[in-house]
Parts: C-alpha cells; sequence; structure tokens
C-alpha cells in the first residue's frame, strides 16, 4: 500500500517538524560554502539550507541542472522510459504473482495483484521523450501475446488500460545499465548535498535502505 507507507511517513516527518510543500516548484539553487539558497516559483533565493537531498525522482537531474555551482560533468542525462499496465476485467485465476523471464529494459509484463485481489499486468517498455501517463490502448496486442507465453487461455478482450509510470532511467536504449546512484561529497565536492538519480524499481520497496544510506553519507 503505497499511499499509506506514504501517508505514514509524511505523518513521522512532521511529527519531527517537517513540512510538505506541494506545488512548490525549485528554480534555482545556489551553492555556497556550507549552505544551499534555494529560490521556489521564480522567487529569488530566500530559502536556506545546510543540507539539501534531490530525490526528484524522473526530474532529479532536471534540478541538478538549476544547482549553481555543481559541475555539469557531475550530472547524468534523464532518460524516461514509460511502463504501461493492463488490468484483467474479471477475477485471475491466480493466487501469486509471475514474472516471466526479463528482456530487454525490463523485467518483462508480469502479473501483480493490488489490494483488492485485482490483476494488472505490466509494465511494458517504452523509451519517450517526456512524461505522459496516459496509458495506449493500442498496446494492447503485445500484451495479450506476452501474457499468454505463460497464461495461454487468456480470453479475447479480457484486457483494459490501467495506469503507467516512468523510469527514471539515466542509461539510454543499448548502454549499459545504471541506476541508484548516490551521489554525494566524494563524488562532486559539494558539502551537504545528496543528490539521488535513476532511483527505479524496487526504490519504494529500498526507499528506508536508501534514507539511511543518505543520512550515514551526510553524518
Amino acid at each position: 500500500d503505497s499511499q499509506a507507507c506514504m501517508l505514514a511517513l509524511l505523518g513521522d516527518a512532521e511529527s519531527r517538524g517537517a513540512s510538505l510543500a506541494c506545488g512548490s516548484a525549485v528554480t534555482r539553487v545556489v551553492l555556497t560554502d556550507g549552505a544551499a539558497l534555494i529560490g521556489v516559483n521564480a522567487a529569488e533565493p530566500a530559502l536556506r539550507a545546510r543540507t539539501l537531498v534531490n530525490c526528484a525522482g524522473v526530474q532529479a537531474p532536471q534540478v541538478a541542472r538549476l544547482m549553481e555551482g555543481l559541475s555539469p560533468a557531475q550530472i547524468p542525462a534523464a532518460y524516461f522510459v514509460k511502463g504501461s499496465y493492463f488490468a484483467l476485467k474479471g477475477r485471475a485465476p491466480f493466487e501469486r504473482l509471475i514474472y516471466p523471464l526479463p528482456d530487454a529494459g525490463g523485467l518483462g509484463i508480469h502479473l501483480t495483484l493490488d489490494l483488492g485481489s485485482r490483476a494488472r499486468f505490466g509494465p511494458d517498455v517504452e523509451w519517450v521523450d517526456s512524461c505522459d501517463y496516459r496509458v495506449d490502448a493500442r498496446r494492447a496486442p503485445a500484451f495479450y501475446a506476452a501474457i499468454r507465453r505463460y497464461w495461454p487461455a487468456l480470453p479475447d478482450g479480457a484486457l483494459e488500460p490501467a495506469y503507467a509510470g516512468v523510469r527514471p532511467r539515466i542509461s539510454g536504449p543499448g548502454d549499459p545499465l545504471a541506476d541508484f546512484r548516490i551521489d554525494d561529497v566524494r563524488t562532486h565536492g559539494v558539502p551537504g548535498l545528496i543528490n539521488l538519480f535513476g532511483i527505479e524499481s524496487p526504490g519504494l520497496t529500498a526507499s528506508l535502505a536508501i534514507a539511511e544510506e543518505v543520512v550515514d553519507r551526510l553524518r
């Protein structure tokens, strides 16, 4: 339950004095000796932070490029790899997750069960130029073909578009896979700055361990 997990973490953070500021776009970051000056919503940098953790997901490289004082050589290229899911209209005849052999760029179109035990298949791999979370129904034939490799009895017309996500990939098509990159002062030379790049699946599962690693590196 990712939503419940995030709400629980938010509650823990707020109980310790943290604040969540939605709708606040970071538009400028000035890295100075011992602090970062942060501008929000095109305003002049007014927030001062001794510690700055850039964990902006698919936008992490973009946020890093806003940092004045960070070498561009320390910022990876950003690639958007969309993954769509289709849901089964009826009840699935399975009670366990099913993972096929991985394919190029992902783990293959696998079966997962949501909190209501409804079957969802995905994600596929689609290299895109920008974040678009709409599911293209025209991708359904490839899903039927992939699913029938391990469930040949899947009926025609049994799938419907569900949702899509975008992987925060930092390696391009054909490149060696690069992910879970945590840059600290030893990498970029800026004290108090942590950049998290390419944190894709299983980033949510590993989030608490990643947080512990970030804290250790900031000590």
